[in-house]
């Protein structure tokens, strides 16, 4: 050894202290100063130079501010979070095979490829999904506009959009109309903010094709990899575990979908669930990346194919509702429901839960980023069984259709509160929305299991 003293390296075999690798020529640091991010992020560490460059009574503030940042950034990439024991950044650094192992700089090509993604969805809307919309028989005109009066707008914007009787008795004496031309007109004017049904129609195309497309290219990958049969094979030597071409692409696909969803949410239909996607889409987005970041994307694409199984079934089913076709759009649902049941609450908790607390916990022991991992995974799961509830009381309601007296079921996912359906617009108004039929051969042609 030459007198150096020697440290573990990659958990075999011993290494010089000076060899050169790592920070400071070292593997993990033994003192509590932090070394610099990955690569690739390490651009972000260069500012903290710039100190040198300021007016000396400047400096003081500058260099405290860059310890706090450093101190920071240094405990957001600490090896002892990260990696399992006497593993390092610097281990990681290595060719590996194909796109040798996840960096977090490939993270950064994520950012583009969703404003690509995004720019494909405008296109397939406007010159793939609306054409099939107005082919099915999709009226490319908006809900009937309410008649223009100032009095009833200003209630409607300022005070209500559902007012009670005495108001309406109220507005019935000032206007001089009759209660129920009063009511017809507030019913009318919350359909207006509606959005049609080909916008609804076009965005579930989209997700449905994309679903669709990123399932198929799931099965076909995992169907040649060693841990879609063994899923021990998902901590085998890890995390020396080498990315592929195939991988990678998968990987970033997927979480660039998501950061698109997350910028569309904005200028999509705003439903009424839009702060649950939201967090939803972000704590996707944030286990997509972690996991990539620790690498154990070998389990994760499980996760990912797992959860695609399902979620183009339900788009499907809403496309046929849109449509008016209920029959199918009852079929789809319940099978949707039953794909949704067995991959979430039997295959995702006894495959994939257990091999990442018990075959993980014998194969590589736990460390700090394996219990948040796992963590973040059963929250998943405790979702799971809630939608699973509803889901499978929705599928039991239109299982049962035909023998029940009244159907509730509305065709409402913007934002807007459902009107009451009791009274049939024509007769009362003289007019009916343009925004489709109620019924549709006999069946009732919106469905409860949407606003759910």
């Amino acid at each position: 050894m030459g007198g150096e003293e020697a440290r573990p390296h990659g958990g075999g075999g011993l290494r010089p202290a000076g060899d050169g690798k790592g920070p400071e020529g070292g593997g993990r640091r033994s003192g509590p100063a932090p070394g610099p991010p990955p690569r690739g992020f390490r651009w972000l560490w260069r500012p903290l130079k710039l100190w040198r460059r300021w007016p000396r009574g400047g400096r003081k503030m500058a260099t405290a501010a860059a310890g706090a940042l450093g101190l920071l950034w240094g405990w957001l990439w600490s090896e002892r979070f990260w990696l399992p024991q006497n593993v390092s950044w610097a281990d990681l650094e290595g060719p590996g095979d194909g796109y040798g192992y996840p960096r977090a700089r490939h993270i950064l090509s994520v950012f583009p490829v969703a404003a690509g993604i995004f720019s494909v969805r405008l296109l397939f809307e406007r010159f793939i999904a609306k054409p099939c919309a107005l082919h099915v028989g999709i009226q490319d005109s908006g809900p009937y506009q309410a008649q223009p009066n100032a009095i009833l707008e200003k209630v409607f914007v300022s005070i209500t959009k559902y007012p009670d009787e005495k108001r309406l008795e109220g507005l019935s004496k000032q206007l001089d109309w009759d209660v129920r031309k009063i009511q017809c007109w507030f019913r009318h004017r919350r359909n207006q903010d509606k959005p049609p049904t080909l916008t609804k129609f076009c965005e579930s195309m989209w997700r449905f094709t994309f679903y669709l497309c990123i399932f198929c290219y799931g099965i076909k990958f995992l169907w040649s990899s060693p841990w879609f049969w063994d899923i021990r094979q998902c901590w085998h030597s890890y995390p020396y575990q080498p990315l592929t071409s195939g991988l990678y692409y998968y990987y970033i696909m997927e979480l660039a979908f998501y950061w698109s969803l997350m910028f569309s949410q904005f200028t999509d239909i705003k439903r009424k669930d839009f702060l649950i996607m939201f967090v939803h889409h972000l704590a996707t987005i944030g286990l997509i990346t972690f996991s990539y970041i620790n690498n154990m994307v070998r389990v994760g694409t499980l996760v990912m194919c797992l959860h695609d199984a399902s979620d183009f079934l339900l788009e499907a089913a809403k496309l046929a509702n849109y449509a008016k076709y209920q029959r199918l759009c009852d079929t789809l649902f319940v099978i949707f429901s039953a794909v949704f049941v067995v991959t979430r609450l039997g295959i995702y908790p006894f495959w994939i839960l257990n091999t990442t607390f018990f075959e993980s916990w014998e194969m590589i022991g736990p460390y700090p980023s394996w219990w948040l991992f796992n963590g973040l995974l059963l929250i998943l799961q405790v979702l799971h069984v809630i939608w699973s509830y509803l889901i499978v009381r929705i599928a039991f309601k239109a299982l049962i259709r035909g023998k029940v007296s009244k159907d509730d079921r509305s065709d409402v996912e913007s934002s807007s509160e459902e009107e009451d359906g009791t009274t049939n617009p024509k007769s009362a108004c003289g007019s009916s929305s343009s925004n489709g039929a109620n019924r549709v051969n006999g069946h009732p042609g919106s469905s409860y299991w949407a606003e759910e």
